[in-house]
């Protein structure tokens, strides 16, 4: 099933979102992350939509797409979404990638989860602001790897971890930024 929509492009400090109506995140097959295929003015990538912790999702502007459409805050453009059960690889942040290249007894466990849940240990490990919380989220990554877990833990899948766009689980409201 895919949908269509006009979307704005909204600033959320430095990042670049575009809210999903609430009638077509409704259509969604879960109130968390979405695998979808994507197209925004045109432009196609596989993605994921994000949780927004109101039931709602939201959709990541990334550079290259801002530059490639030359988009800022307030523009228009029309979103196409179709979700898929082919999710994308995540992009690993950096200390994350490092710890898992230097545990080396990991490739295989790592490989062997599926591409959904690797994006929820992004989603974890990237969940906090604090970095000693993030360096130990790692360290408790790595071990629960070890042991057989396939997933990072009992979080809220319905709520927003991004935490440059999100407070107490929810993304900010652009009216509610400095």
């Amino acid at each position: 099933m895919t949908t269509a929509f006009d979307g704005q492009v909204q600033q959320i400090g430095d990042r670049l979102i575009v809210r999903v109506p609430e009638d077509v995140s409704s259509a969604l097959p879960s109130r968390g992350q979405v695998a979808v295929e994507a197209q925004v003015n045109g432009r196609a990538w596989a993605t994921v939509v994000e949780p927004d912790g109101r039931k709602g999702h939201w959709l990541a502007v990334d550079e290259q797409l801002q530059t490639a459409l030359s988009l800022s805050d307030g523009d228009t453009v029309d979103v196409e979404l179709e979700p898929t059960r082919a999710w994308p690889e995540p992009d690993l942040p950096e200390d994350f990638e490092a710890a898992l290249t230097d545990a080396s007894d990991l490739a295989e466990p790592w490989d062997s989860i599926t591409p959904m849940a690797r994006w929820e240990w992004v989603r974890w490990v990237s969940a906090t602001r604090n970095p000693q919380t993030r360096e130990r989220r790692i360290e408790v990554s790595v071990d629960k790897l070890r042991n057989g877990s396939r997933r990072p833990c009992c979080f809220d899948l319905s709520s927003c971890t991004d935490p440059e766009l999100s407070k107490s689980g929810k993304l900010v409201d652009t009216v509610d930024q400095p």
